[in-house]
């Protein structure tokens, strides 16, 4: 059994205190959830991993981390470049690296013009906060990811959430409120589910309404070079905006958005992010280069990848895991309550196979789940453990009972 080790609490004896207002919050909001349902543990914290566990905690999907022409690219960087100035990207001229890297982005996902960010979250808020205000209703897929809600939160505009994956209660929305913005992920970072793109852009076509796509989870790992669900169903010209982070199939650090070339000028003069963040240090743009260069080039792991992903589902729906909700590299075991998930995790754990998990407020409370990412990098022998421990581990917490599954049963066919 692992032993717990309980921090103990340090001496605030002549420190400045917290208000009587914020430890009343802390208190109420959180003291008991983290005595009651993490165990005191903190919920994403499981056991330090072996170096023979099968690690599904990633979002490195085409398993690209120390790739050698990347590894040097890095490194070339940090020996050569002496004449670097760290300011706001604003402050940067055109021509330098980061602008090259753009450019190499905007070919790669055939868009007219694009910026690159610190993260994926401020790419998504920095775009919403200057595309939206508080005239234009943004239509958000109820699982739209959180940096999506908060700048449309920052834009102070009027936010109508949709059923998930539902066009028609899209269109419904849209009679209603007027032409606006639609917000959708290709894949939702939670489920796997992949977006019924082409219909979501009917509708928004039909409303005359602007659509941003969260390419985050399938740039790189799907459409021709990787180039995501736009290009590969020929939607690119029909988008205004692609958003996208580096840090998931790039295995990097940094975010990018598409726009048109009209917009550039009047949004770095106005997306808060953009202004008043440093921008990303030579090695690191050198690197996405490189990174790039050896997405556009992985058909191969691209294909590894769909093929591991489709076995492991099969697998696990065979099992009784509950997961059609999605059908792409995340997989999610959507236990329902914290404490169960946290049961899940440990008893995965337990087998040699760690996942991550998500609670409020990345999903909604009481629909917690461990997330299993697949990647492109995953043997035989990898793949067959997993499988092996997810059976040991179905006996154990009963997936076919889960809140989901029973859910599904009562739906009508």
């Amino acid at each position: 059994m692992e032993v717990l080790h309980v921090q103990e609490p340090v001496s605030t004896a002549g420190r400045p205190q917290l208000s009587v207002r914020l430890r009343s919050r802390i208190e109420s909001e959180f003291s008991a959830r983290l005595r009651d349902e993490w165990g005191g543990r903190f919920v994403t914290h499981g056991r330090q991993p072996r170096s023979n566990d099968v690690r599904l905690d990633g979002n490195d999907y085409l398993a690209l981390t120390g790739h050698p022409e990347i590894v040097q690219a890095q490194l070339n960087s940090i020996r050569g470049d002496r004449e670097f100035v760290l300011q706001s990207g604003v402050f940067q001229l055109e021509g330098n690296s980061a602008w090259q890297l753009e450019r190499a982005l905007c070919e790669w996902l055939r868009v007219e013009d694009g910026l690159l960010c610190q993260s994926g979250y401020t790419a998504n808020l920095g775009l919403l906060q200057v595309v939206a205000d508080p005239l234009t209703p943004v239509y958000m897929d109820s699982l739209a990811h959180m940096s999506l809600w908060e700048g449309a939160r920052a834009a102070q505009a009027p936010v109508h959430a949709f059923r998930h994956n539902d066009p028609a209660h899209l269109e419904k929305m849209t009679g209603r409120h007027g032409p606006g913005l639609v917000v959708v992920d290709s894949v939702y970072s939670t489920t796997g589910a992949l977006c019924p793109l082409r219909q979501m852009v009917e509708v928004a076509e039909r409303s005359a309404s602007m659509i941003l796509v969260d390419e985050s989870h399938s740039a790189g790992t799907h459409g021709p070079d990787g180039a995501g669900l736009c290009a590969m169903l020929g939607l690119t010209n029909r988008v205004q905006f692609i958003t996208c982070s580096l840090a998931k199939a790039f295995a990097g650090r940094g975010g990018f958005f598409s726009m048109p070339v009209e917009l550039r000028n009047y949004l770095m003069c106005h997306s808060f992010p953009s202004i008043f963040s440093s921008c990303l240090l030579p090695h690191e743009v050198a690197g996405l280069r490189a990174t790039l260069e050896v997405v556009r080039r992985s058909d191969d792991a691209r294909r590894k990848l769909h093929a591991n992903t489709q076995r492991m589902r099969r697998s696990l729906s065979d099992m009784g895991y509950p997961i059609d909700q999605g059908s792409e590299q995340i997989i999610s075991l959507e236990a329902g309550a914290e404490f169960d998930t946290l049961a899940l995790r440990d008893a995965l754990e337990e087998q040699g196979v760690v996942g991550s998990v998500f609670c409020a407020p990345a999903t909604s409370r009481n629909r917690a789940m461990v997330r299993l990412t697949v990647n492109a990098g995953l043997t035989e022998a990898e793949i067959s453990h997993v499988e092996s421990a997810a059976r040991i581990v179905a006996q154990k917490v009963k997936p076919w009972d889960w809140p989901i599954a029973r859910r599904n049963r009562a739906q009508p066919a």
